[in-house]
């Protein structure tokens, strides 16, 4: 009598009998959180599906993590990372991250994510702090005579209005919120990287971005590679990457001409246009 494991042995097809160890690859590119209508960021609503596919791999001992992103929403960066930590824990895998042109800011919250990070030798890194950016306009309406009516309740509602003037007790305010949450973005790193940080605080936590190969000397690295080398070196040569793609309702988000608020098609596009200048000027930032 053959039993099941003998005929196996016995199939001519080497892929068959052995099959390549296949490696799971999440895809993080562009702007974290809800930049517009039309413009789809990194947010844990949008990639929840994604991160549960990829670690939902039963033979895949680790899950690989493809990074570029300046940065953008702190609460999304931590949903995100926070959501890949549980599913690493829960399905016992290693998280390898791979910085491509730049994880700064939240991009690099999102590659703490990962038990190792490698990146390119020209890749941008760090970033490790907290900006708010916006326009101030408090005598463009006035100047072609439009009065502006807002009416609150509670005095704080209106708190850094670009149409009215700055009040330092505003910017007071918002710099202790940037400060709370640069707190919780240094202790981040700290859990993450723990003895691997090769710098003081007074280096790494300012806000300052480094090559990838300055990025490894400081500790916010673990080595300089790139994705398909590094993980045939860990795994073997046979190893294959599959990239995990999102689940789109592709025509309900490129042809739904209104918002969540109901605004009109003009609006749209003009926020669509506005968050396109905004998003652009984080890249810029980077010199990408």
């Amino acid at each position: 009598m053959w039993n099941m494991q003998d005929l196996l042995s016995r199939l001519p097809v080497q892929r068959f009998r052995n099959p390549p160890l296949v490696i799971p690859v999440i895809r993080l590119a562009g702007v974290i959180g809800q930049v517009a209508a039309f413009r789809q960021g990194l947010t844990l609503s949008h990639l929840a599906g994604t991160i549960d596919r990829a670690f939902a791999f039963q033979r895949a001992p680790a899950v690989a993590l493809a990074i570029n992103s300046p940065g953008g929403s702190a609460v999304q960066s931590a949903l995100i990372a926070a959501r890949i930590r549980e599913l690493a824990q829960e399905k016992n895998k290693k998280v390898y991250a791979f910085v491509e042109d730049v994880a700064a800011s939240g991009g690099y919250w999102l590659a703490l994510a990962a038990d190792e990070i490698y990146a390119d030798p020209n890749s941008i890194v760090g970033s490790i702090g907290v900006v708010s950016a916006g326009f101030g306009f408090p005598g463009l309406i006035s100047r072609f005579g439009v009065e502006r009516r807002v009416y609150t309740a509670g005095r704080s509602k209106v708190i850094l209005d670009p149409f009215q003037p700055e009040k330092a007790e505003d910017v007071e305010k918002l710099k202790a919120l940037q400060a709370e949450i640069h707190e919780n973005f240094k202790a981040q790193v700290r859990e993450r990287r723990g003895a691997k940080l090769k710098a003081e605080d007074g280096v790494l936590f300012e806000g300052e971005f480094w090559t990838g190969r300055t990025a490894q000397s400081l500790g916010l690295v673990d080595g300089i590679g790139h994705m398909r080398p590094i993980l045939r070196e860990k795994f073997g040569d046979r190893v294959k990457l599959r990239l995990v793609g999102q689940e789109r309702a592709w025509l309900r988000r490129r042809f739904s001409f209104t918002g969540s608020s109901g605004g009109s098609l003009v609006e749209g596009w003009a926020g669509e246009a506005l968050a396109a200048v905004e998003e652009r000027a984080l890249w810029q930032r980077f010199g990408l």
